[in-house]
């Protein structure tokens, strides 16, 4: 049996800042009402995380909970783990209205690190990057450039960028060129 490997296998590059491909990473798309208290119970069990507000990342490490709409959540687990994961909330979801999907090898993550990482991913997403304005914690989904993607901030110099892993070579390259070095805006 073959092993898996990520999306672009570690990838990095270091200019402005530091974008480097993350790795497996096990990702479950949970479906439902998020005011459901099965549904609330199961998020809990499969991270130790409630189930977080509107435009909220609750992630420590490999393992968290992101919002992603008014009834979807993005799960995140250890890949060694997110079969036995999914397994229990699928069976804690037993009789409740709700979808539990792997996703994690249809998808890829980034991680955008250092003083100019609201600079790098400021020039390919809209989305206002103002310290004022996006906080670790909060979470977007969005553009990146021509391909859809989500992130959010895991400190004050630290991005992870989630996209589809048939996008992640151009995703990488596109965060490369706005990590050259020189390139730094100042808008930030």
């Amino acid at each position: 049996m073959s092993e898996p490997i990520s999306a672009l296998n570690h990838a990095s590059y270091e200019g402005i800042a530091k974008v480097e491909e993350c790795g497996l990473q096990g990702m479950i798309t949970l479906r439902g009402d998020l005011s459901d208290k099965v549904l609330a119970k199961a998020v809990k069990d499969a991270t130790g995380q409630k189930v977080p507000g509107q435009r909220q990342a609750l992630v420590n490490g490999d393992t968290g909970v992101c919002w992603m709409s008014s009834d979807e959540l993005l799960v995140l687990v250890p890949y060694t783990e997110v079969e036995a994961k999914l397994a229990a909330m699928t069976n804690g979801l037993s009789g409740t209205h709700a979808l539990a999907v792997n996703v994690s090898d249809a998808r890829a993550v980034f991680r955008i690190s250092g003083v100019s990482a609201r600079e790098v991913l400021g020039k390919v997403a809209p989305v206002d990057f103002a310290v004022g304005a996006f906080q670790p914690g909060q979470i977007r989904r969005s553009r990146l450039a021509q391909v859809a993607g989500a992130f959010w901030m895991d400190d004050a110099e630290t991005f992870r960028v989630v996209c589809f892993r048939s996008t992640a070579d151009y995703v990488f390259k596109l965060l490369k060129v706005a990590a050259q070095p020189g390139s730094k805006v100042g808008v930030y």
